[in-house]
């Protein structure tokens, strides 16, 4: 297992567990592009990044894949995990990538990227690693948790083993809260969230490793917990980076990337009509337009 400062992210993605324990590198593996044709005269082609696991990433992309296509450009998705990613910004592979977070997460990488990247705009500041519990429970911060281990049954729920929140929690969240005597189970991110779904059919307590924004806080009646002690880290900015040069060659596109915000709120409804059902990836396009078509005004507001 890695090991790095206090109080900084990890650079691992959420579901790295493969590559975390067998020490590799992130690398671009079956990597997924999808092409639409608008069929427009002007024949302007944008190549959106997409990263591989990051949903509310996902959900914004896609969404925005079709606000481009709309507008007349042919839009090429690229699914692809960080470190390709980052690289094909810089080669001009790739365009654009929305869901960069700043300033700790993805520091390393803009570090050795920044230089030769533009960065568009934030286009939310609530991204976040958590704890997360069920509505009712009775506490409201990580440093109740240890005192209330009955009514958890000193059982704390974790996603992937090898995912940097995973290690967050073993380093930090469980020694800076006394949690030692409590079980940590880790599995996956479908598992931890069907125990979510299964305690709150039963009406019992439960604590995850969760992450905001995400659509589980719009699908199940759960809160993140306070962390005074940080050891989750700070509140980043999801901000959107592009190729240098950008700005010049799409300067229309620039301007509306550069001016998109979306609370979040709206942004895990839009996740839930994805996510929540496990959609599949090729299905993505129609289950967005019927969410854009209920909400049509503020779709228009991003280009107007």
């Amino acid at each position: 297992m890695s090991t790095f400062a206090k109080k900084k992210f990890p650079l691992l993605g959420r579901l790295t567990a493969i590559a975390a324990v067998s020490g590799l590198a992130l690398t671009a593996c079956g990597d997924d592009v999808e092409t639409a044709d608008t069929g427009d005269a002007d024949g302007e082609t944008i190549d959106i990044a997409i990263n591989h696991g990051w949903e509310e990433g996902i959900a914004v992309a896609e969404l925005w894949a079709l606000i481009l296509e709309d507008e007349g450009y042919d839009v090429n998705k690229n699914y692809l995990d960080l470190a390709p990613s980052f690289s094909a910004l810089t080669t001009g592979d790739m365009d654009f990538n929305m869901n960069i977070w700043q300033p700790v997460t993805h520091e390393e990488y803009l570090e050795e990227y920044g230089d030769d990247l533009e960065e568009v705009g934030v286009w939310n500041s609530d991204a976040n690693q958590v704890i997360a519990v069920n509505e009712d429970a009775p506490i409201d911060s990580l440093d109740e948790l240890a005192d209330n281990a009955d009514l958890f049954n000193s059982e704390l729920v974790g996603i992937e083993p090898g995912a940097g929140l995973t290690e967050r929690t073993e380093q930090y969240v469980i020694p800076d809260y006394g949690l030692e005597n409590w079980d940590f189970n880790t599995s996956s991110t479908p598992a931890m969230l069907q125990e979510v779904s299964t305690a709150t059919e039963a009406g019992e307590n439960i604590a995850v490793t969760l992450w905001m924004p995400h659509w589980a806080f719009n699908s199940f009646p759960i809160k993140p917990l306070e962390d005074p002690e940080e050891s989750l880290g700070q509140e980043e900015n999801m901000t959107i980076y592009a190729r240098s040069g950008f700005s010049d060659d799409q300067p229309e596109v620039y301007e509306w990337l550069s001016d998109f915000k979306i609370e979040t709120e709206r942004l895990q409804d839009l996740e839930v009509v994805l996510f929540e059902d496990e959609v599949e990836q090729d299905q993505y396009p129609e289950v967005i337009r019927e969410w854009m078509d209920e909400n049509q005004d503020w779709v228009d507001s991003l280009t107007s």
